[in-house]
């Protein structure tokens, strides 16, 4: 889809399955830049992804060490795997993330939910995995506008044009 000026992005579905700190910021700051320019945002957050609308993860959440190919020492060199398996080397690697973050004066995700949806924008948590996990919408962050079905989303968004981005 070419969004030039004739054919601007009118509606946009963010969903987000993971829960590590990198895929939860994408989510948040597309999201977060949608609600500014205007577009009609929904955040659809599910299975891991849920740790960031969840009042006792939103704020622990971490980076993934093990596993991640993107992951690099400071200098540039990549990251050994087998390091993230000694303990503390996670934690020490996510605290250095929100340091940075800190630095560059990005806000913490319940700031980053309630700027969303004070410019607009909706936040929804999955039903199937919030079923799963055995959660309720206690559990969930105020922002959380409903707990919902893939089906429900998807009406939401039907026949409106609406981008979706899987994060």
């Amino acid at each position: 889809m070419n969004n030039t000026v004739e054919n601007p992005l009118k509606k946009i579905l963010i969903i987000c399955a993971k829960g590590s700190i990198e895929d939860v910021y994408a989510a948040l700051i597309m999201a977060n830049g949608a609600v500014m320019e205007g577009i009609e945002t929904k955040l659809f957050f599910t299975f891991f992804g849920l740790d960031a609308i969840t009042k006792k993860q939103m704020k622990h959440l971490k980076t993934a060490t093990v596993g991640n190919p993107a992951m690099r020492m400071p200098g540039g060199l990549p990251f050994p795997t087998l390091l993230g398996l000694i303990p503390g080397v996670e934690a020490g690697v996510s605290a250095m993330m929100k340091s940075e973050m800190d630095k560059l004066d990005i806000p913490p995700v319940d700031e980053f939910l309630e700027m969303i949806t004070a410019g607009g924008g909706e936040i929804y948590a999955c039903k199937l995995a919030v079923e799963m996990f055995k959660l309720t919408k206690a559990d969930f962050s105020e922002q959380v506008k409903d707990i919902i079905t893939v089906g429900q989303l998807y009406e939401m968004s039907y026949g409106h044009g609406t981008q979706i981005v899987f994060v």
